[in-house]
């Protein structure tokens, strides 16, 4: 137990280095955020009413687009230098290395995301209980795409076309998170309560961080057999 919490911690902080030196990954998906919701303000044009109803929605499907475009690179360096199959080889729990290296991209892919579509729902003059609505939703949703993209990413690790089919797997896996998500800031414009869409966002985020590293591991086994 103590040497797969050391090593979980250890794979934790060497994917945070590893992202921050490759900030630019970082920058690439940020900015693929802002455009599409530049472009999304543009094709709507002048009209606020319809903006504003629009405008939430439009934030959720920009992050959940941006989430994929760092998820082929999750395991595909550690496959490529043969460390996966020093994790395969290792005493310590896959499950638990899996499990830190998506809470890594988590903590460096979608956070810096959050940050940015609340800062750009206040831009765009969203109501105060919109924002927050906007930010929960995305708190509790984001994880569900990190730990779904995981075990996609895990599967595909390597293939020829790897992204194609990355995203053939998990958009419809995001289906459910996407409508949940964008239901709750609809209902916080409208005046609506919001309780029940976040209890649903967590229950998927527990239920999807109790199952998603052993698929993800299963997946690295069967990838390496």
């Amino acid at each position: 137990m103590m040497s797969t919490l050391v090593a979980s911690k250890a794979m934790l902080l060497r994917d945070l280095r590893r992202s921050i030196r490759r900030s630019q990954d970082l920058a690439q998906s940020l900015i693929f955020f802002v455009i599409v919701i530049t472009l999304l303000a543009l094709a709507i044009g002048p009209d606020d009413q319809i903006f504003t109803t629009i405008a939430p929605a439009g934030v959720w499907i920009a992050i959940l687009l941006a989430t994929t475009i760092n998820l082929e690179r999750m395991f595909l360096s550690d496959y490529q230098d043969g460390t996966i199959e020093l994790l395969l080889l290792s005493s310590a729990s896959l499950p638990a290395l899996v499990a830190a290296k998506i809470g890594a991209h988590w903590l460096t892919n979608a956070c810096p995301q959050i940050l940015m579509a609340v800062i750009v729902g206040a831009v765009l003059g969203l109501k105060t209980d919109v924002l927050v609505a906007l930010g929960l939703s995305l708190l509790l949703g984001s994880p569900i795409l990190s730990l779904i993209g995981g075990v996609a990413s895990a599967l595909t690790v390597g293939l020829r076309g790897g992204a194609l089919l990355l995203s053939l797997i998990i958009l419809p896996l995001y289906m459910p998170t996407l409508i949940f998500g964008t239901a709750a800031i609809t209902n916080a414009a409208l005046g609506l309560p919001i309780e029940a869409e976040l209890f649903f966002l967590s229950g998927v985020a527990v239920l999807s961080a109790s199952l998603a590293p052993f698929g993800a591991a299963a997946a690295l086994r069967i990838r390496l057999s």
